[in-house]
């Protein structure tokens, strides 16, 4: 398998923008920038987690997504388009919000990791009803918030079960 990792000439490398949306740079690489976001996500979260707690994690998935809705924002009018899959901080958002009950469970951890997956890449209804409705960065984000929601229901039922 061949990565590429590529910044479009249309973006400002010097714009916070573009490093936050692209999760510094995860979003560059080629294939499947969703995942290799979610990959990136994953240290920073399991950091807060030790750090913080399941509250300081909550607490940084809210902010991370009030970021994102401002940089990827401003990265679809760069590249004058909608949901461009360079962007992944939604991933950052979502996978974060997915690793909130596994608690620093190494199972749980690989298994929110491929739920939110899961769900981010099938849609399932209501997601993908956000993905195709809702317009902006705020369609950008929610689905992946929702896709992490229900990734963190399976894992608090995988932790009982577990």
């Amino acid at each position: 398998m061949k990565f590429n990792y590529k910044v479009p000439g249309q973006l400002d490398t010097k714009e916070p923008y573009v490093w936050l949306a692209s999760w510094f740079g995860c979003g560059f690489i080629n294939p499947a920038p969703g995942t290799w976001g979610s990959l990136g996500a994953l240290p920073f979260g399991i950091i807060l987690y030790m750090v913080c707690g399941a509250y300081g994690l909550a607490v940084a998935a809210f902010i991370i997504t009030l970021v994102g809705l401002w940089s990827a924002d401003k990265f679809d009018k760069a590249m004058d388009g909608h949901d461009s899959k360079m962007i992944v901080i939604d991933e950052v958002a979502g996978q974060w919000i997915a690793l909130i009950p596994a608690a620093l469970n190494p199972i749980l951890i690989l298994f929110a990791f491929i739920l939110f997956r899961f769900f981010d890449i099938l849609k399932p209804w209501p997601i993908s009803f956000i993905d195709k409705k809702v317009p902006g960065a705020l369609g950008v984000m929610g689905d992946d918030i929702l896709a992490g929601l229900f990734a963190a229901i399976c894992v608090v039922g995988l932790s009982i079960v577990l």
